[in-house]
């Protein structure tokens, strides 16, 4: 009886909290370097910003795009339809002259 006492005693005295302890440095640990812990954080918000202006500089090149799209097809813009033409003719300035080759 006295040996089931001193073992009980033993047991709630030293292994119980020494366990506790380990498991709470274990997840404390985990909490601060793991996969989603606090340094992992900062290095996903940094991410995310760098992911969040390169989407706002893809909508704005959207938005420019789709400005273009809406000019050539609702009522065309002359002077765009004169951009197109020239950069798809490849000509040159304004008062350069192309002319025509035959194939």
């Amino acid at each position: 009886m006295r040996i089931k006492r001193s073992v009980t005693r033993f047991i709630t005295v030293l292994i119980v909290p020494a366990v506790t302890m380990a498991v709470v440095g274990y997840f404390g640990a985990y909490a601060i370097w793991g996969n989603r812990g606090i340094l992992e954080l900062e290095d996903t918000q940094a991410r995310l910003g760098i992911q969040r202006e390169q989407l706002a500089e893809l909508q704005a090149n959207r938005a420019r795009l789709e400005h273009r799209i809406a000019l050539m097809t609702e009522n065309p813009d002359p002077d765009l339809i004169e951009e197109l033409a020239r950069t798809q003719l490849m000509d040159g300035a304004p008062n350069q002259v192309a002319i025509p080759r035959k194939n």
